[in-house]
């Protein structure tokens, strides 16, 4: 696991966050190279797989025109949910690593690593998450 890398997806998560959608960022790196980033739009792209996983791999699979990202692995602030994991195993990624869990069944067909080595950046993207959420009950 790259810390770097989480940075990245961190700083996309701060993406969605700005536009007040919930703070999820992704990226996609394939031989020590980012490919692909992607943030939540749900909201504001009125599309359901606004996700920012599905983003990252859609900008991927149109980078590497290949829809089998094969040799990638994705970093994501938040789990993926239930969906994502299908998705993320039918375009064949290798590893996926995560600052946060959520409480969802975890297909094991990929390896879906929860990193533990970034302390610091996984408490600041908690605290991201905590306000995001009272933001949201505050304003309805």
């Amino acid at each position: 696991m790259n810390e770097k890398y989480m940075k990245v997806a961190y700083k996309e998560a701060l993406k969605a966050y700005n536009k007040k959608e919930i703070p999820v960022g992704a990226i996609i790196v394939k031989n020590n190279k980012i490919i692909s980033k992607g943030y939540n739009n749900r909201q504001k792209k009125y599309n359901l797989l606004g996700h920012a996983e599905i983003n990252a791999i859609l900008l991927a699979e149109k980078k590497l025109k290949d829809w089998r990202l094969d040799g990638c692995e994705m970093y994501v602030t938040l789990e993926p949910c239930n969906m994502c994991k299908m998705l993320i195993n039918e375009s064949r990624l290798d590893k996926v690593y995560y600052l946060v869990p959520q409480n969802n069944d975890t297909n094991k067909e990929i390896k879906y690593i929860q990193t533990n080595d970034c302390k610091e950046l996984q408490n600041r993207y908690k605290e991201i998450l905590k306000q995001f959420f009272k933001n949201l009950r505050d304003n309805s």
